[in-house]
This record gives structure tokens, C-alpha cells and sequence, in this order.
């Protein structure tokens, strides 16, 4: 007769599920690239082997506009994701904290939005933090692309931004301030968008803001404005 296997218990400790809103503020310019429904449609158009039409002439204006997140109200984001994986990122920098565990122990919420797909009657949904502060605008840079082509590119760049973000967390892993410091450390380390610390730029960089700086920055901007 076999032996009787012996049941082994296992606990897990209970989850500790906590929100906080933080607001983070813009150190360095915010250059958003969106893929825009007309690259998506190219690229799908390639792997359906669809016979290439005419290149169209460049709109500088519609590839601006194409380049940005909206928000149903017409709004400006980025996605919230890129703020958790800046964040994640800069955790290998944190003593004792692995990529794994930073990645597990929090999340970033925004805004969920609907983005039109290249193929017909497609979408996919994005989750977005809204960017506020003075307006976008255009910005021009001269990039290689494929074989070394030269090209314009026409996107926009937020100056003076900030954003609100709320963080969900499980406090057994990490504390708030232990948050506060990740992404105030991602902010200056790896940063979020195109050219940012990550990436060899310098754009894209953000800090926690200290008690009552958005008011101070938001009043600037409306005096600016005035």
C-alpha cells in the first residue's frame, strides 16, 4: 500500500492594496510620437502584400496631429504604461529591488481609450495619463531612416507640463515613499517619449512635485497667457 501523501499548507499573505495620487512635473520637454493611423495601415498593407499605391505628398500638419494621444474630451495624453516601465526600469538602481518585483508591486492608472486599428472594424484599447499644461507644439527633427534616408519628422512637444498619475500598490512590497523615490529616480534617470535619458536624450524628464508647485506652475502659465 502506498504511503499517504501529507498535505502541506501554504499561506499567502494577505495583499495590502493601496491608491495614491501623485502629481509629477515636466523637468525637460515632452516629445509624444502616437503611431498614426495612416503608418499602421501602411505597415499592414505590407504584410498583406497589398500592391503600394502613389506615396503621398507629407502634411506636416496632419503628421502633428496624428503623432498625439487624445482623450475623448479632446484632452492630451501619454500612456500610463510608459510611466510604470520608467519606473520599473530605474527600480535597478534601488538596493534589493529586481525588475520582477518593482514590475509586480505596482501599477500606473489613467484613462482607458479606444484607438481606431489599421484593418477595418478594429480597435485596441490604451490606457493614457493625462498631460496638462501650456499647449503642445510642433516640433521639427531631422531623423535617418532604413538605409540611412534623411527625413523630417513633425510631432508634438509639451514645455511646461505636468501630469497626474494614480498609483496602485501593494504595500507588502512596496511603501509610499519607496514609490515616490522610484519614480522620482525614473524621472531623472530614464524619463518617458521620444530622446529621453534612456534613450541618450535629454527630453521627457519629470520629478514629484513638492507640495503646492503645480498651483505655482499653473498660475505662471496663466499669467503667460493673460
Amino acid at each position: 500500500m502506498a504511503p499517504k501523501k501529507e498535505e502541506v499548507s501554504i499561506e499567502l499573505p494577505r495583499l495590502d492594496i493601496r491608491m495614491m495620487e501623485v502629481q509629477l512635473v515636466g523637468d525637460s520637454p515632452l516629445i509624444v510620437h502616437s503611431w498614426s493611423e495612416k503608418a499602421k495601415k501602411e505597415m499592414l498593407g505590407k504584410q498583406m502584400k497589398a500592391a503600394k499605391g502613389a506615396k503621398e505628398a507629407k502634411n506636416p500638419k496632419a503628421d502633428y496631429e496624428a503623432a498625439m494621444y487624445r482623450l475623448p474630451d479632446g484632452g492630451f495624453g501619454f500612456p500610463s504604461v510608459a510611466f510604470k516601465a520608467a519606473a520599473v526600469t530605474a527600480g535597478t538602481s534601488v538596493a534589493g529591488l529586481t525588475k520582477v518585483a518593482a514590475r509586480q508591486a505596482f501599477h500606473i492608472l489613467g484613462e482607458d481609450v479606444d484607438v481606431k486599428g489599421a484593418f477595418d472594424g478594429s480597435s485596441a484599447r490604451v490606457n493614457l495619463v493625462r498631460i496638462e499644461g501650456a499647449a503642445p507644439t510642433m516640433r521639427e527633427d531631422m531623423v535617418r531612416v532604413g538605409m540611412g534616408t534623411a527625413d523630417l519628422r513633425y510631432r508634438p512637444e509639451f514645455t511646461s507640463w505636468f501630469a497626474n498619475v494614480l498609483v496602485r500598490y501593494n504595500a507588502n512590497v512596496l511603501s509610499e515613499s519607496q514609490i515616490l523615490n522610484l519614480l522620482n529616480v525614473s524621472g531623472f534617470a530614464v524619463g518617458v517619449g521620444e530622446w529621453r535619458p534612456e534613450k541618450d536624450g535629454q527630453y521627457g524628464m519629470f520629478h514629484v512635485a513638492a507640495e503646492g508647485e503645480v498651483e505655482k506652475l499653473v498660475a505662471g502659465l496663466n499669467r503667460r497667457a493673460a
